[in-house]
């Protein structure tokens, strides 16, 4: 669902009531702004909801509210505080923004729920073609990395072809026979490719020092950190060429 157009209907609505009465300019029908409102933040706290497969029991339940309260808002009958918004959004893992928003998840990722079996199974394929790969560009037969792992060959061979999941704590094992890190067998691609990099980009950042974390954060550095980009990127003596000519600015 896509509320982009729901502002605009409300104002031509308006613009035809005004036609039909005559030139005179109708004030402004807070009532009808805010119910629409409400029942977009309705949508969108359902949709956030549902995306993270939590019951309204649960959302209720880490609020302090009753069910029926939830309920409510969902239906756009009555709409939480923004601290309640902040917890839910923490909740269910989207941004506070989402709620003031005009687009569900729904209609930019799909129901990630019915996609689930899908996934994993292509997924247990990918994981094989890459444990297959890795084990060829070595040159080491299943045989050996059976050997080596004491996983029986049958399995080994149906963990490469994708028709059995390869457990985490075997994966770790066969990764150092095939001298591969584990991050080599992670998805890089599509929304849940790109959400587990940007936790993991998230989590580095979070390891910087407090200065460093604070000065990346402020919007006003933005053209020093581009700058210690394009510096990053440019060909050694360029590089030591720009330090000499700063050293002769500061001479």
């Amino acid at each position: 669902m896509d509320f982009k157009d729901a502002s605009a209907r409300f104002k031509s609505k308006q613009t035809a009531s005004q036609s039909a009465e005559g030139s005179q300019p109708k004030a402004h029908d807070f009532a009808e702004s805010y119910r629409i409102r409400a029942k977009m933040i309705g949508v969108l706290l359902r949709d956030a909801r549902v995306n993270a497969e939590r019951t309204i029991q649960d959302c209720a339940y880490l609020l302090r509210v009753e069910p029926e309260v939830m309920q409510s808002w969902e239906y756009g009958e009555s709409v939480p505080s923004l601290p309640q918004i902040e917890l839910l959004a923490y909740y269910l893992g989207v941004p506070v923004s989402h709620f003031w928003g005009t687009d569900t998840l729904e209609s930019k990722y799909g129901r990630h729920v019915d996609i689930q079996a899908e996934y994993v199974a292509l997924r247990n394929r990918m994981v094989g073609a890459l444990l297959r790969q890795a084990r060829e560009e070595l040159h080491l037969s299943q045989e050996e990395v059976s050997q080596s792992s004491a996983i029986p060959l049958e399995q080994l061979n149906q963990y490469e072809l994708g028709e059995r999941p390869v457990p985490m704590h075997e994966l770790s094992v066969l990764s150092g026979i095939v001298k591969k890190n584990t991050s080599y067998f992670l998805e890089t691609t599509g929304h849940i490719g790109e959400w587990l990099a940007l936790r993991e980009e998230w989590k580095h950042f979070l390891e910087l020092p407090d200065d460093k974390r604070q000065f990346a954060a402020n919007p006003r550095n933005i053209g020093f950190i581009e700058i210690a980009i394009m510096l990053s990127k440019m060909p050694v003596d360029n590089l030591r060429q720009v330090g000499a000519s700063i050293l002769d600015i500061t001479r």
